[in-house]
């Protein structure tokens, strides 16, 4: 199987736009075994480009300090917070 190329997808917003394409597709009965699975092999090397991105964030010392509090405190996962700004950031860093 040749890697499938995911550099044009600069932003998370454009890799989960993609997924939801692909997901739209693949339900669609009128769409082949045959290119199911290679939409299939397309959504994985998305979901590596987007651990690539969240991988990628760089926090603001303020934002390091505040999930650092909120673990502190037992406040949870700081994750979703760090998830929602994945968009914006990802796409300062490419």
């Amino acid at each position: 199987m040749a890697r499938i190329d995911t550099s044009s997808y600069k932003t998370f917003d454009d890799v989960t736009g993609r997924l939801d394409q692909i997901v739209t597709s693949v339900r669609d009965r009128q769409t082949s075994l045959e290119r199911s699975l290679d939409l299939f092999d397309e959504a994985i090397a998305l979901g590596s480009r987007a651990v690539e991105m969240v991988d990628k964030i760089e926090f603001s010392p303020e934002e390091k300090a505040q999930m650092e509090a909120m673990a502190s405190q037992g406040g949870g996962d700081p994750a979703p917070q760090a998830e929602a700004d994945a968009p914006a950031r990802s796409g300062d860093a490419s």
